[in-house]
């Protein structure tokens, strides 16, 4: 009975110390390995650094680029559509001054051509007409030359006997009249020479040199050479060998165009046009041609708007010296309206995107500290961005190595 007992206070007792040593560690909260232990009700310290702050090392530094902000005007830019075309001042349309046949074709599509090189030549009776003309107005020239020295000596003969007695003045003044006569006759056959000389020289486009050998040799050429009117290149062609072309059909035989320089059509809304003016420098940026600019200005404005698009014709001309542009690709540009509002500016490269949340980082140009700062932006302008809301002038932020800072920020 007695060591019952015994057994039964053992237990109480080591049952005790044990409660104890376990109130100790709770409430004492000794160190063990260097950590403090702490009971599930304490409160967490938050920590030490400031969340909205970055650190760099000294060589890391080396590899970001900081940059003042500035102060720079930003303009309101309205964008517009439109498509590039020839310059139909500096392009024409060959048509055939005479009806025939084509006999050779010399220029083809895509060829450049000076001024008064062929394009192609026809077989055309009206030229054998014309060079027949000429002919006939030069044997009628010889012929009045004939009838006026006739004349003349008859003049010179009755003028002799009538001052020997031995004709009458009748006879004299009959020879006389003659004479002038035969004279307008050959003024009148010179005219008619020149006349034709001309419309062989001009209207069927032979030299002077091809004029005075069908004058000499009384020959005929029926083919006729049709030369480009001026100076570009060979932009459509509608005919074929062995093809009859006639002077009165208006169809476009030949087409040639100078594309050192292009149109821009654009479409602009009726709203737009008072931002728009004869002169204005602006900006085309071509579908097809993808990371080049190019400058234009413009040089008409449609006297009418469209009644179903509301839009009205804007016609700029643009310099196209290596012959880029074609016809028909498609253009937008930025009309630029305002004189501009000087706002804080920084490169595009300094802001980061959280979402539509731009943020710059901003330090004081001898720390190596830099602080993350929420910012409004505004509008983008010769890779500057507007800042609208939380930067000033002379403020020092990280341009190139942004993403950089950004990224040592979130991996903390």
């Amino acid at each position: 009975m007695f060591s019952v007992r015994r057994g039964v206070a053992r237990k109480a007792a080591f049952t005790a110390a044990a409660i104890a040593a376990f109130a100790a560690l709770i409430f004492l909260a000794p160190r063990f390995g260097g950590q403090q232990v702490v009971s599930a009700n304490s409160p967490l310290k938050p920590p030490p650094t400031n969340s909205e702050t970055v650190e760099v090392t000294a060589e890391q530094m080396h590899q970001l680029g900081l940059v003042k902000v500035e102060i720079a005007p930003f303009r309101v830019l309205r964008p517009a559509i439109g498509q590039i075309a020839f310059n139909e001042d500096a392009s024409t349309v060959v048509l055939t001054p005479f009806s025939g046949r084509v006999t050779r074709l010399i220029a083809k599509i895509g060829d450049e051509v000076k001024r008064g090189e062929p394009l192609f030549e026809i077989d055309s009776p009206e030229v054998v007409q014309v060079q027949t003309d000429l002919i006939a107005a030069v044997q009628a020239l010889e012929k009045s030359k004939s009838q006026v020295a006739l004349a003349k000596r008859s003049f010179e003969r009755q003028a002799g006997l009538l001052a020997d007695k031995a004709t009458s003045q009748r006879e004299h003044d009959q020879a006389r009249n003659d004479l002038a006569a035969a004279e307008s006759d050959m003024r009148t056959a010179e005219g008619t020479l020149a006349a034709n000389r001309n419309r062989l020289r001009v209207l069927v486009g032979r030299s002077d040199a091809e004029v005075a050998r069908v004058e000499r040799e009384r020959s005929i050429n029926p083919l006729i050479t049709i030369n480009a009117p001026i100076e570009g290149t060979v932009i459509g062609r509608k005919i074929g060998p062995g093809q009859y072309v006639r002077s009165d059909s208006g169809e476009p035989l030949y087409s040639i165009a100078d594309l050192s320089t292009m149109w821009l059509k654009a479409n602009v809304p009726e709203n737009d046009i008072p931002f728009v003016r004869v002169g204005q420098e602006i900006e085309v940026n071509v579908t097809a041609l993808p990371g080049r600019t190019f400058k234009a200005r413009i040089v008409a404005i449609g006297a009418a708007s469209d009644s179903a698009t509301r839009r009205v014709v804007v016609r700029s001309e643009i310099a196209n010296p290596d012959g880029a542009l074609r016809s028909e690709m498609f253009a937008t540009f930025k009309i630029v309206t305002g004189n501009g509002e000087p706002f804080p500016a920084v490169p595009v490269e300094a802001v980061i995107w959280e979402g539509e949340l731009p943020v710059v980082w901003v330090g004081n140009g001898e720390s190596l500290v830099f602080q993350r700062r929420r910012v409004q932006a505004g509008l983008e302008q010769d890779r500057k961005l507007q800042i609208l809301v939380g930067l000033k002038a002379g403020e020092v932020v990280v341009g190139r190595g942004a993403i950089f800072v950004d990224n040592e920020w979130r991996s903390r």
